[in-house]
């Protein structure tokens, strides 16, 4: 069952409960902080862009996680022999107070500490980001200006239930943005190309169970000269009503099923740079990935933990939209990753 939400309605009932569990092609579901019943200790907001092109790739990351605030800068290069930086400055309880915005069309993310700063600004139909941050690659610093156009009609809006009363996960994941602008690392200039180069945006509010495990893949491109991309996702979260899978075509959403992620292992663990398969209970995404770069990281602190795989590389394979039409991509940029939190 794929319910689809196609009016605008509040997001939580008087209890703190999704009203309509689902998904939309737009952004209709409202989001009002004041309506959170679950406890705010509990409540996880964010901004994540990722931007990129064949060559090389950025992360940016606010996030307000109640206890805990998480900044976030990557840069990730894909050419000769891959190689990525993390870097990401915590804050201690924010409790809300990063103050991210209420939708994500419009309104500005920010965030500062000692020798960075993340602003995030959208308005009148493009998105800023800037960013700064000291000492990222040695001594060197690294300085980021991006600007994303050309946001399609749809995207992927999803409303999942947990079983615990209060808690749900509200989710926008916008691919196929145009991206220009650059990054300057010590001496270097990366340039982002917007006929070649695009963003998405991960966007998501909610109220969290303790220990989770998910599944998440994104790509954007160009097939036959037209905007294509694809979100796919599972792992937490009561999806009997919707999966958060979907393809993008020229602006327009074409929901799927079930996705499932074959990730190869090795013994009794991941070997995530073997290539992996993805298969979808429809016939409507088949695809091989070839891993470039893992971009990895294990903070275990016993009550609290993260470890998390995001692996970037090239998808092949077919996928299906609505009305049979087949998109055949070959050597398609984007990535897959798999997190285990306990937060």
């Amino acid at each position: 069952m794929q319910h689809e939400i196609t009016s605008a309605i509040p997001l939580l009932n008087a209890q703190g409960d999704l009203t309509e569990p689902g998904y939309a092609k737009k952004l209709l579901p409202v989001y009002d902080r004041r309506a959170v019943k679950g406890g705010f200790t509990r409540l996880k907001e964010w901004d994540y862009y990722y931007v990129g092109n064949d060559d090389f790739g950025v992360a940016l990351t606010v996030a307000d996680n109640s206890y805990m605030g998480l900044d976030s800068v990557s840069f990730l290069s894909f050419q000769g022999t891959p190689w990525q930086i993390t870097k990401s400055p915590m804050r201690a309880f924010p409790l809300g107070r990063t103050g991210l915005p209420q939708t994500s069309s419009a309104g500005v993310t920010a965030a500062s500490g000692k020798g960075y700063a993340l602003v995030f600004l959208a308005e009148d139909g493009k998105r800023t980001l800037t960013a700064h941050m000291d000492k990222f690659r040695g001594d060197e610093a690294i300085d980021i200006g991006i600007e994303l156009t050309d946001e399609p009609e749809e995207s992927m809006v999803i409303c999942t239930p947990f079983s615990k009363a209060g808690h749900f996960y509200f989710n926008q994941k916008i691919n196929c943005m145009r991206a220009g602008g650059s990054v300057k690392l010590g001496t270097e200039e990366y340039v982002l190309d917007p006929s070649v180069s695009f963003g998405v945006l991960d966007w998501g509010r909610g109220v969290w169970t303790y220990h989770n495990t998910w599944y998440w893949g994104s790509a954007s491109g160009l097939v036959n000269g037209d905007p294509f991309g694809f979100n796919i996702g599972c792992g937490f979260g009561d999806t009997s009503a919707a999966t958060e899978n979907m393809l993008f075509y020229k602006g327009k959403a074409h929901k799927l099923s079930e996705v499932k992620f074959h990730i190869p292992m090795n013994g009794k663990k991941e070997d995530y740079l073997k290539p992996w398969r993805f298969t979808s209970d429809d016939g409507r995404f088949e695809m091989d990935f070839t891993p470039i770069l893992d971009r990895a990281s294990n903070t275990d602190f016993k009550l609290l933990k993260s470890d998390q795989h995001q692996v970037f590389g090239r998808f092949t394979g077919t996928a299906v939209l609505d009305g049979g039409e087949k998109i055949q991509i070959r050597d398609f940029m984007g990535f897959a990753e798999k997190v285990e939190n306990k937060w």
